[in-house]
């Protein structure tokens, strides 16, 4: 009875496994194999039976997160894709939206369609945004798209009609002809995967999901034999951007849904932890190899971004799709980001990494440039005898070597110049972080801070005292959170739809039976599994008339127009700051979350017996704290002796197999009963 989970990401492949029977966990880590992520999965597997004796035979739950999708899109890595859409809509997907990020911007110029404008087919017919019929579709125009589709060798075909949210009837036909046509190809109509009005984001959507569905299906089927073939014979499930979970073949039918796969499980877990620690309001970073990852945690439950854009930045549009998204902030500062001095002289941390190969110069992999953990090493953070579990053995020379390339230029000591370049990451995991708490109207000082992931420990002190948050938090196995947390994630679905409506008595009685026949189909998609519990819950999309976007607001068959109102008010002036009282309100979309309950992963009481800061004492480290304060001695202590409910003050280090966590000078350590670590301002005291 083992439930296992694994996370691909940039750098590490992380595994956990826990058994139901009696709580033992096993863990693993290994180097992400980046031409077929697969290999890695299984290495992770091995170690995990040498190591700990993990029976594969005996687990009966796997769960599976990583960048298979992402990384096809980001790198332009999917199959070759074409478009069926209604006539005169075949440039939808160039032209875009009128409006971009950068206004002043007289170089922007619109992204690259995913498909080449000579790979996008018109058809003849149109249904209005009532769902009626204006024009019955040509089946006629078809043959020619057909015959160039197979003459371009085209993998997936797309399929976007104008209106099909509100009727999906020609959409349907459309793909069981081209189904039947190109028996070896990919169809994906986008009433499938989105029935939500904006026609460009729809386009967007059904073809990136054309684009990398035959990539994971290819993934699954490989990665779903070779653990057959290592006797793991179990129900599969994969970690979905919602911070749900899915099986493989739902996530197969709609792989855009695991495009932020790996980053969900890191919120999963921190939403779990919250819970344990009877906190609501929880703000989260997950700093790994490649990225640092960082989301909010409101009432309980992750926020999703309603207005999701891959590749979005400052000056470039993204590219927007239609899926629920837990809304990640993700920068290019992780373990593995590389520091170099640009042409002007400054020094700049990422956004490019050295990855698993060559790594960091300090992994003597063949990499020279130094980055963020060569950095940590130099100051006396990591330990370079006990890296990963001891798995690993850093070396100081080479990190020093590759950051004397830096400190040279800029007149420093090798040390500041490690400083420096935690100093610059420092400041932008800040400004990520400012971003899902102060521009969303939250306050960070109202959350507690969990941080996690390989590098986050060593970090999460400072970050923490510069939020004001309520407390700092390092869960236990920080450093493979991501995939402890996909344990703690329940199966999940989300259905949007679009409908209209100004706000009244009546809409609101419509909007309950909308509601109820929404959960008919979540009942329909869960049909497969013995479970029958499932939480529902209701959201809509409202906005004040004239509005161009809305904002998403709870809920219930009980509501009057007065309550409804009230709370849309207050989420309009989270969100902008303002409120128009006396400004008619319309509902725009309706949206479900349902979540079939089962088990998941817990945290039970520590053994308290045998445990004390004697008994956890692994000696001492100098640690540089910067040219005022100079190297200080540091404690170091074992994380999994470390006493519980007892305060300890810093400066202190405390090492686990998958992290290292530094407390700063004037704060304050505790471990709870269930063994999280909780770092405070000493002034504040402990718990």
């Amino acid at each position: 009875m083992i439930r296992l989970a694994t996370d691909v990401g940039g750098t590490f492949t992380d595994l956990v496994g826990y058994d139901e029977r009696n709580g033992r966990l096993f863990t693993a880590k290994s180097l992400t194999t980046t031409q077929d992520q697969s290999q890695g999965v299984l290495n992770a597997i091995a170690a995990c039976e040498a190591a700990d004796g993990l029976a594969a035979r005996d687990v009966t739950f796997f769960a599976h997160g990583g960048t298979t999708v992402i990384n096809a899109i980001t790198e332009r890595k999917g199959v070759r894709t074409a478009l069926v859409t209604t006539a005169g809509f075949r440039d939808v997907l160039e032209i875009g939206r009128g409006n971009r990020p950068d206004l002043y911007n007289l170089q922007f110029k619109s992204p690259e369609p995913f498909v080449p404008r000579h790979l996008r087919f018109e058809v003849r017919e149109r249904i209005d945004a009532a769902g009626q019929v204006v024009l019955a579709f040509e089946e006629a125009d078809l043959a020619p798209i057909v015959a160039a589709c197979k003459a371009e060798r085209v993998e997936a075909v797309a399929i976007l009609f104008l209106h099909s949210y509100a009727n999906p009837q020609h959409e349907a036909l459309c793909a069981r002809l081209l189904a039947a046509a190109l028996p070896d190809t990919t169809v994906c109509a986008s009433y499938a995967i989105s029935r939500q009005w904006r026609e460009y984001e729809r386009s967007n959507t059904v073809v990136l999901n054309a684009y990398v569905q035959p990539i994971i299906q290819r993934y699954f089927e490989r990665l779903e034999s070779a653990l057959i073939a290592r006797d793991l014979t179990c129900p599969y499930y994969a970690m979905q951007s919602n911070g749900g979970i899915s099986t493989f073949d739902q996530a197969t039918a709609r792989p855009l849904t695991l495009v932020e796969s790996g980053p969900a499980g890191g919120v999963a877990g921190a939403a779990s932890i919250g819970r344990i620690l009877g906190e609501s309001e929880v703000l989260h970073l997950d700093v790994g190899g490649t990225t640092a990852k960082c989301s909010l945690i409101h009432e309980g439950r992750p926020t999703l971004n309603i207005d999701y854009k891959l590749e979005h930045t400052r000056i470039a549009p993204g590219h927007p799709v239609q899926v629920p998204v837990v809304d990640i902030v993700e920068i290019g500062s992780g373990g593995g980001s590389i520091a170099h001095i640009d042409m002007l002289g400054r020094l700049r941390v990422g956004p490019e990494s050295a990855g698993s190969s060559p790594g960091p110069a300090c992994y003597s992999r063949g990499g020279t440039a130094p980055t963020l953990t060569d950095a940590l090493l130099a100051i006396g953070i990591f330990d370079p005898d006990n890296f990963a579990g001891g798995t690993m053995c850093l070396d100081v020379a080479k990190a020093s070597a590759a950051l004397a390339s830096i400190a040279g230029p800029l007149g420093m000591t090798v040390e500041d110049a490690a400083l420096a370049i935690i100093e610059i990451a420092h400041a932008s995991m800040i400004n990520a972080l400012k971003l899902v708490t102060v521009q969303r109207g939250y306050d960070p000082r109202d959350c507690v801070f969990i941080i996690s992931g390989g590098a986050g420990p060593a970090l999460a002190s400072r970050l923490g005292r510069d939020l004001a948050v309520k407390a700092t938090v390092v869960p236990p196995h920080s450093g493979i959170f991501s995939a402890w947390g996909m344990l703690a994630a329940e199966p999940r679905a989300d259905f949007r739809s679009t409908w209209f409506a100004p706000l009244s008595d009546g809409a609101l009685v419509d909007l309950a039976k909308q509601f109820a026949a929404l959960e008919k189909d979540a009942k329909a998609y869960f049909a497969k599994d013995d479970r029958a519990a499932i939480r529902f819950l209701w959201r809509v999309e409202a906005r004040y008339r004239g509005q161009e976007h809305g904002v998403f607001v709870g809920f219930s068959a009980q509501d009057t127009v007065e309550s409804f109102s009230e709370r849309l008010h207050a989420a309009h002036e989270r969100a902008y700051a303002f409120r128009l009282t006396t400004t008619p309100v319309e509902i725009t979309t309706i949206h479900l979350e349902a979540v079939l309950e089962g088990p998941v992963i817990t945290l039970s009481a520590q053994n308290s017996s045998r445990r004390s800061l004697d008994a956890a004492s692994k000696g001492e480290r100098r640690v540089y704290f910067g040219r005022e304060t100079g190297w200080l001695s540091c404690p170091v202590y074992d994380r999994l002796t470390l006493p519980v409910e007892q305060d300890i003050l810093g400066p202190l280090l405390v090492e686990e197999a998958t992290t290292t966590s530094l407390v700063q000078p004037d704060q304050v350590l505790n471990l709870t009963a269930t063994g999280i670590m909780l770092i405070r301002e000493a002034e504040r005291g402990g718990r």
